[in-house]
Formats: structure tokens, C-alpha cells, sequence
């Protein structure tokens, strides 16, 4: 039996009650009062996830730039010394490895955050790009704790308790801080399609810093809360949305594509048949979308459905889906549910505009 891997949070999770499962082979808490009561909680006020898991690779050296700008499809060279922005990796055959975010923290040093089920393949990946470049590559996974504060109510409630001005920070920047006395690293970038801050501490201070944003205000959130904000926001989650064979050009992030540069897997991606393209589908009549649901029009099969849930914002049942490219927005459809053709709208895949993550 394979044991799950634990954060530096995971006992305090047991000893707020946290409902624990398997994600991405970690023990996760999934929620803590209710994954409405949560996910409402950051769409009014403030709210805190564990994301610990995620993987942290540190790129450093002289060819650092270089060596980014032919690993990732967005354009590295755009960002300044304390910026960050959402990118993807591609392999040979132009599919997505992950999609990650990369902060430049120096002139020549970058980290690249990864998603947590992908940091050995995205480690092997990097490694072998990284033996043509000049440059020094760190698996960092293990020295940081990451806690996502989410909500429009974050800054606010942070002031007080950070040594800086969070107002001169915008979107995409990244910090060094001290936060209730903890020194951290400090990112306005996240997950849930509201304002925020991602705060990466030593292990060690995890606990401490999590009870003191406790207090602050910012209610305890699981994993069922922040997929449920990151499918209302339209954001995709690797091993949904994302997988091996999924062309970045058949969803709405071909802005993350920045074919006027040379990247690995960008001609085979350019090559790649365009047949589907990734939409939003709003239920009309009852019923929850889950994943890999069949959508129809008119009897005939369209595509499948990627992503699904009852919007606790929306109160309506919503999805992500491939669809035939053919098939414009506001066409009437039907998904199938348990043995039921239950009809829905094709829409764009925002269900809630708050931001986007990286543009």
C-alpha cells in the first residue's frame, strides 16, 4: 500500500477536522466547514488553502532567460525582476507536460511553480532541456510551505500584519516580507479568479502562519472549494483540462502561446489538426455536470465534458467541455446525465469574471 504524502500542514488540517483525501498522492484536506460555506466565504471575504504540494523548480545562471524561453510557450524576456506570469510546457509532439507559473526573483534567477501531480515528469522534463543551457536547475519542493490567501477582503486583512505596502504590489508581482512576523515570499497571483496573495514560508513557520491568518479572518478552505472557484473562473486543472495530447490552440489560452519564438514542441502544436475547442455549458435544465459526461445536439454526440459542478455562486449547474469547432456560442445542447438528456447552453468558459491568471 503506497503512503500518501503529507505538508507541513497536515496535522494542523487533523486538528481543525479538515475531511482528509488523496490528491495527486497527498493527503489533502477537502474541506473544513462545507465546500459552499467555503467557496462563498472567498468569493465575499477571505479565505486560505493549503497548496503545499505544489513543486518549486529554481532556475539560475547566465543562459537562465535562454534556456526559459525555449522550455516555456509564453515569453520569459516580458518579464521584469519581480513579475510573474502563467505559462505551459510542450513536449516534441506540441501536447501540454503542465501549465505552471514562473516568477523572475533576480536578474538571472526564475522559479517555476508546477503542479503537484506533475513534479517528477515536469523535473525530468527541465533536466534534460536544462543540459543544453548554461544554468544551474533546483528542485525546491520540499523547502517550502505554500499557503493561498484568496478573496477580495485579502489585502485588507494583511496590512496590518505585513511590513509592505500591498497596494503598490499588482497582479503578477512577487516580494520578499514579513508576514505576522514570518519572513516570506510574497506572490498576488492565485487559483480562484479573486484577489490574493501566494505565501511560500519554511515548513517550520507553516502551522504558525496558518493559525494567525486563522484569526485574521480568513476562513480554512480544502480542495473541493478551490475547484469549484477555479470552474467558475474558467480555469483549467491539469488532468481535466489539460493532459499529454491537449493542443493549447483548441482552448481560449492561445495567448500563453507566443508563436513568434522558437519553443520546444511549438511547430508540432502549429501542425496539430484543429478539430474541438474548449467551451463553457450552462445547464438550463436540472442536473449537475460531472466530468466526461457526453454533450449532444439534436441526438448526435459533440464532445465530452471535462470539468463539472453545481456553482455555489451561480446556483446552476456548470461545465467545461471540448466541443466540435463548429459549434457556435449559445447553441442549445443536452448533456447526459444518468441515462438523461438534460439541456444546457453553449457559453465561454468564464461563469465568473473577477481576473485571469497571468494576462
Amino acid at each position: 500500500m503506497t503512503t500518501l504524502k503529507q505538508t507541513a500542514l497536515h496535522g494542523t488540517h487533523l486538528e481543525y477536522n479538515a475531511r482528509m483525501v488523496e490528491f495527486g498522492g497527498w493527503d489533502m484536506p477537502v474541506q473544513y466547514a462545507g465546500i459552499i460555506a467555503e467557496h462563498l466565504a472567498v468569493r465575499t471575504r477571505a479565505g486560505i488553502f493549503d497548496v503545499s504540494h505544489m513543486g518549486e523548480f529554481i532556475v539560475s545562471g547566465k543562459q537562465a532567460l535562454e534556456f526559459l524561453q525555449y522550455a516555456c510557450a509564453n515569453d520569459a524576456a516580458k518579464l521584469k525582476t519581480g513579475k510573474a506570469h502563467y505559462s505551459i510546457l510542450l513536449n516534441q509532439h506540441g501536447g501540454i507536460v503542465d501549465d505552471i507559473y514562473v516568477y523572475r526573483l533576480e536578474l538571472n534567477a526564475y522559479m517555476i511553480v508546477v503542479n503537484a501531480s506533475n513534479i517528477e515528469k515536469d523535473w525530468m522534463h527541465l533536466s534534460e532541456i536544462a543540459t543544453k543551457y548554461d544554468v544551474t536547475l533546483e528542485n525546491r519542493s520540499d523547502d517550502n510551505a505554500l499557503i493561498a490567501a484568496q478573496g477580495p477582503k485579502t489585502a485588507e486583512l494583511l496590512e496590518p500584519v505585513t511590513s509592505a505596502d500591498l497596494q503598490s504590489y499588482r497582479k503578477n508581482s512577487v516580494f520578499p516580507s514579513k508576514l505576522c512576523g514570518i519572513d516570506v515570499l510574497m506572490a498576488r497571483t492565485g487559483y480562484t479568479g479573486e484577489d490574493g496573495f501566494e505565501i511560500f514560508c519554511a515548513p517550520r513557520e507553516a502551522a504558525g502562519l496558518w493559525k494567525e491568518l486563522h484569526k485574521l479572518g480568513f476562513a480554512m478552505c480544502g480542495l473541493g472549494a478551490r475547484d469549484t472557484l477555479r470552474l467558475e473562473a474558467g480555469f483549467p486543472l491539469y488532468g481535466h483540462e489539460w493532459n499529454d495530447e491537449s493542443n493549447i490552440l483548441e482552448t481560449p489560452f492561445t495567448w500563453v502561446s507566443k508563436e513568434y519564438k522558437d519553443f520546444i514542441g511549438r511547430d508540432a502544436m502549429l501542425a496539430k489538426p484543429k478539430t474541438k475547442m474548449l467551451r463553457g455549458i450552462r445547464m438550463i435544465g436540472r442536473g449537475i455536470p460531472r466530468e466526461h459526461m457526453t454533450v449532444k445536439l439534436e441526438g448526435q454526440t459533440i464532445g465530452e465534458t471535462t470539468s463539472g459542478t453545481q456553482s455555489p455562486s451561480l446556483k446552476q449547474g456548470i461545465a467545461l467541455a471540448y466541443l466540435e469547432k463548429e459549434i457556435e456560442l449559445g447553441t442549445r445542447v443536452h448533456l447526459e446525465i444518468r441515462g438523461t438528456d438534460v439541456e444546457a447552453e453553449v457559453c465561454e468558459p468564464v461563469f465568473i469574471s473577477r481576473s485571469s491568471p497571468g494576462q
